[in-house]
Order: structure tokens, then C-alpha cells, then sequence
């Protein structure tokens, strides 16, 4: 049983659609960040950067204890590991995977999320942040773009990068962008949306909003 404790941000909805896309039994533990709960101690026994998500796989592969896994990308390299889903065994391929879903976490996630900060929640407007992040956010869904004009999905098969990435361009229009100017990046957003699993992973989230 894999505890997953988060809140339906896009950084925890990957690793909702990655246990919905396999069957992996889970429960899921609501950690509230509008009200801090990310800094209880009993999720920084497991998330010390007090961020979400985080894991704890109660039935781990080698039989010992449970093991927590904090970290968005880390998380997903976990379960892929656990289950052989969704991560090629054939290296090169891999290797492919590992890019984009880096590319992700160190590039598309912190970007988008800025331009949201800026365009939104900041309590001042500084138009150079704004168009800062705005430019770049946009710059990263241009690269996305050229590689989904290559390939139906971003390595080539589905994969946990697509489950990364996909979540941060839901909110698309918060950073500013229109997936009118990137065809590419919207056909593979509409296929992923229309995913059983990936709607299951955000009417659940849906449901953990409203309590």
C-alpha cells in the first residue's frame, strides 16, 4: 500500500496520475498547504524540504520497513522502479525519459510556477518579473512543442514524464500562455486530459479541495 500524502497542486497531481494510471493500491493523506499543514512534524519526518508530495510504500519491494520518497521526480523514478510502468527498460529510451522528466523538474515546473506567482498572488505587480517569467515560461512551451512535433507523446511512448509535465500546463492561462500558439503541446494536452486515469486523478483532487 503506497500512502501518498499532498494536495492537488500540479507538483502532486503527477504522482496522483501515475497511481491511478497503474492500479498501485494507495491512500491518499491530505496535506492542507493553505493552512501549513506541510509543517507539521509528522510530514517533515518524511518531506523535510516541507514540500508535497511524499510517499511512504508500506509493502516495499525488498520486504523490509516502509520507505518514504520525497521530491516530485524522485517519487516517480520510485514507483517506476517498483512497478516497470511507465519508464523503458531499453537504456537508451530511458535515458530520454530522464531528460524530459529533469527537464521538468528543473526547468518547466519552476518557470511556470514563477509566472503564476508574479502574474498572480504577488502582492505587487513587477512587470519585469511578470514578463521574466512570462518569456520563459513561453520559451519552455516552445521547446516542448518542437519535441511533441516529433512524437505523439514526449519520449516517444506515455511515460512519467508526460505525467510530469502535463500537470503544469493545465494552468496554462495563469502563466499566460495559449496553447493556440503551441498545436503540438494542445493535441497532446487534449489526448492526456481524456485519460481515465488522469480524469480520475483530478476529480479526486477536485473532491480534496472542497473537504
Amino acid at each position: 500500500m503506497i500512502e501518498l500524502h499532498y494536495w492537488p497542486t500540479s507538483n502532486g497531481q503527477k504522482i496522483a496520475i501515475y497511481l491511478e494510471e497503474t492500479g498501485l493500491p494507495f491512500e491518499a493523506h491530505p496535506v492542507n498547504i493553505s493552512k501549513d499543514e506541510q509543517f507539521r512534524p509528522q510530514f517533515l519526518a518524511i518531506s523535510p524540504n516541507n514540500r508535497i508530495p511524499a510517499i511512504v510504500d508500506r509493502a516495499p519491494a525488498d520486504g523490509g520497513a516502509p520507505i518514504s520518497v520525497f521530491e516530485s521526480g524522485a517519487i516517480l523514478l520510485y514507483l517506476a522502479g517498483k512497478t516497470g510502468q511507465f519508464l523503458p527498460s531499453d537504456e537508451r529510451a530511458r535515458i530520454v525519459v530522464n531528460e524530459w522528466l529533469f527537464w521538468q523538474v528543473g526547468g518547466l515546473g519552476p518557470m511556470a510556477g514563477q509566472a503564476n506567482h508574479f502574474n498572480r498572488a504577488a502582492p505587487e505587480k513587477i512587470p519585469y518579473a511578470i514578463d521574466r517569467y512570462v518569456n520563459e515560461t513561453g520559451r519552455l512551451y516552445g521547446v516542448l512543442n518542437g519535441q511533441l512535433g516529433r512524437h505523439e507523446f514526449i519520449a516517444g511512448e506515455y511515460s512519467i514524464a508526460d505525467m510530469a509535465c502535463y500537470p503544469w500546463v493545465v494552468n496554462h492561462d495563469w502563466q499566460k500562455q495559449s496553447l493556440d500558439d503551441f498545436p503540438n503541446v494542445k493535441r497532446w494536452f487534449e489526448a492526456i486530459a481524456a485519460r481515465p486515469a488522469v480524469k480520475r486523478a483530478y476529480e479526486k483532487g477536485a473532491a480534496i479541495r472542497q473537504g
